[in-house]
């Protein structure tokens, strides 16, 4: 058997030194899962699934691991798909996009709601209980300050206009946003956009979606440790 040299000894330390670095640097890296909706109703190309594909390509950087999927406009869906999210990929944040005909700013939700659910969906559906979830708060609050994302972005020269929203309409982004912040305690944002073209095209409204994904993970880092409470009867 042939001996092992101090160089050789150097050499596989540096080598599980470079594995430890390696290690630690996934570690520190943010995973972030953004989901847009599939066509419904008159909207037979959805700007938000359109707008995600978009900010997939552009990224969110090295050192944030960025998951997209598309949401059927389905509520048994939403019920099946969201906990298979949260639960594969332990994201620190989860955000949903959608479109909304009667937008014209990128409008961010600040809650979501339980009750008010008699619109059908693509497989015209509807829940009986017209809730989300039976025996659930009224409304849940993100603990996101979006009144405080949406200052930072539009005094930020994007050149793309960002509202505030406390209705996200009843129907399944209202549906998913509140499934998704009770699932994730909270850490779940919805941004409703504007069709495409009215006014924003496809690559603005990703640029848009980037800026404020980055601005509410710089805010929640910030706040790390800071107890909030959620639930609203």
């Amino acid at each position: 058997m042939a001996a092992v040299t101090q160089r050789q000894v150097d050499c596989a330390g540096e080598d599980v030194q470079r594995c430890r670095g390696c290690t630690a640097a996934m570690e520190q890296k943010k995973t972030v899962v953004v989901t847009g909706f599939e066509p419904f109703g008159e909207h037979t190309v959805n700007a938000s699934w359109v707008a995600v594909q978009e900010l997939e390509k552009l990224g969110l950087g090295h050192d944030i691991n960025l998951h997209v999927a598309e949401v059927p406009v389905e509520y048994q869906a939403v019920q099946s798909l969201l906990p298979s999210l949260w639960k594969e990929h332990l994201p620190q944040l989860v955000v949903h996009v959608g479109v909304s005909g009667m937008a014209t700013t990128v409008t961010l939700e600040q809650c979501g709601h339980n009750q008010g659910y008699m619109r059908p969906d693509n497989c015209s559906f509807c829940p009986e209980s017209r809730c989300c979830m039976e025996g659930g708060p009224d409304c849940i609050h993100s603990v996101i300050d979006m009144d405080g994302v949406c200052k930072r972005i539009n005094s930020s020269g994007l050149g793309v206009s960002v509202s505030v929203s406390k209705d996200a309409g009843r129907y399944l982004c209202d549906y998913t946003y509140y499934m998704s912040l009770f699932l994730g305690e909270g850490r779940s944002a919805f941004v409703h956009v504007p069709p495409l073209g009215k006014p924003y095209s496809a690559e603005q409204l990703a640029r848009a979606l980037r800026a404020v994904i980055l601005e509410i993970l710089e805010l929640m880092e910030h706040n790390k440790g800071k107890k909030h409470c959620l639930h609203h009867q």
